[in-house]
């Protein structure tokens, strides 16, 4: 088993630190018949976001904030347990760490600066909107008898 496949980044040039990565691996349910019994290839990465020196403050502020939920005693647990090889698992729970990170350090959105309508589209729009509830009256029964 070799490492795994290069640095997974986060956003920009900031990667998963490899040394504040902590590993577990058990057995893991689903596919793979007997083979499943006797080997631990589920894998669980844990990423102690509270403590890192790795990601910019800001980033970590807010990742700790987002993440608030998921997070015991500010560690970051993923599991990934889909496939038969444990290397694969690794893959995919790093990935998904880096995802999750990504996601959680991610600037928030551009405050919607709210604007007037113009007075000639409002006025068109009361217009059409009338129009139409004319051609609708139009249609009543009333006067077919």
């Amino acid at each position: 088993m070799g490492h795994m496949s290069g640095p997974h980044f986060i956003r920009g040039s900031v990667s998963l630190p490899e040394a504040e990565l902590s590993w577990r691996f058990s057995r893991s349910s689903g596919p793979g018949g007997q083979h499943v019994n006797t080997t631990d290839s589920a894998a669980e990465l844990r990423f102690d976001l509270a403590k890192t020196e790795s990601l910019p403050e800001v980033w970590k502020a807010r990742a700790l904030e987002r993440l608030a939920g998921r997070l015991v005693d500010g560690v970051l647990a993923v599991r990934a347990s889909e496939h038969r090889s444990q290397w694969r698992n690794r893959e995919t729970a790093a990935v998904r760490m880096a995802a999750l990170l990504a996601e959680a350090t991610a600037p928030p959105p551009r405050q919607r600066r709210k604007n007037k309508i113009p007075r000639g589209i409002n006025e068109r729009r009361l217009r059409e909107k009338k129009q139409r509830a004319d051609v609708k009256r139009g249609r009543t029964g009333r006067d077919w008898s």
